[in-house]
């Protein structure tokens, strides 16, 4: 008989739109123990943690001993309340993107290899069921189209519609194509807020492959979709409805015909699988899906196209 699994002690940092969701999974979960959530405005943490059976503490540095965080406070504050716990060793989850530049989040990777804590980021699309699906089919894509639309929403407006929605797919077309990139055209326009709400990108794989992505949140319509275009092949991703289709070519006796429909996916919730993951992760002290490092890759990406939308440059 298997000796009784302890607790895995976890705490949420950072409770507002996302971090509530975080702290209601994780103190579902078999086997967590949500020591604490923190959060600088007291009257969120107090309802946050009253809903999910914990205590609420005003700052990170108040909460219990813990095994690992999830820290989903605004992006600039990232690598400030990451450092700590990874310095004593703390597993850490960190929101999208991992952190403001890469040097901070060169500063996490590097404190979390030598302190031997686990540095997952929470890019959640690439635990979308959707993106587990269709993800084995992606085989040398020669054409992606990606869409990431959505309503105007007060929050994360310190950061450009790059950093707030683009990332998801930047994340997901490095995982699936598996290539550097090596040219990026890129235009964004500020609308409703002075950070760039609306951009396309087109993006020039050593693969060969060629994405064009548009992201905004300012559109009425919100589309959340990516089209995969490969030799003989073309898979489709729905993230929001959690869908995913593929269409083959197939040479019969009689000559082609094209055969296909939805892929099986299954009903579970992206974050869900993320936190599972992450838990897991800090358990077997294994590598996390989503690693800092990817997190870093996407990260510098962005950073990329944004640069080159101040410039007004291609390359």
């Amino acid at each position: 008989m298997s000796p009784p699994t302890t607790p895995l002690r976890v705490a949420v940092v950072g409770v507002g739109h996302l971090g509530k969701h975080h702290a209601r999974i994780l103190g579902s979960m078999p086997d967590v123990t949500l020591v604490g959530v923190a959060d600088p405005d007291a009257a969120r943490g107090a309802d946050v943690a009253a809903a999910n059976g914990t205590q609420a503490f005003a700052d990170a540095s108040l909460l219990p001993e813990v095994d690992a965080v999830v820290v989903a406070a605004p992006t600039e504050l990232h690598a400030h309340l990451a450092a700590p716990f990874l310095s004593r060793g703390v597993s850490v989850l960190v929101e999208k993107p991992i952190t403001r530049t890469l040097d901070e989040a060169d500063g996490l990777i590097d404190l979390a290899a030598r302190h031997g804590a686990v540095l997952a980021v929470g890019h959640s699309e690439r635990f979308n069921p959707a993106v587990v699906a269709a993800l084995p089919h992606i085989k040398d894509p020669g054409f992606v189209e990606v869409h990431r639309l959505s309503g105007f929403r007060e929050r994360s407006l310190d950061i450009d519609v790059v950093f707030d929605l683009m990332i998801h797919d930047l994340d997901v077309l490095l995982a699936a194509i598996g290539s550097e990139v090596t040219g990026i055209e890129a235009v964004g326009v500020p609308v409703l807020s002075p950070r760039i709400d609306i951009a396309n990108v087109r993006l020039t794989f050593a693969s060969g492959c060629i994405a064009n992505l548009t992201a905004s949140r300012i559109s009425f319509d919100t589309i959340r979709k990516v089209r995969f275009f490969q030799p003989r092949a073309y898979i489709g991703i729905d993230f929001a409805k959690k869908e995913a289709e593929l269409y083959q070519v197939v040479i019969g006796a009689t000559g082609a015909a094209i055969d296909g429909g939805k892929l099986t996916v299954a009903d579970a919730e992206p974050l869900q699988l993320e936190l599972a993951d992450f838990v897991d992760a800090v358990r077997t002290r294994r590598a996390p899906r989503v690693s800092g490092t990817d997190g870093r890759r996407a990260l510098e990406l962005a950073h990329r196209i944004t640069s080159l939308m101040a410039g007004g440059l291609s390359r």
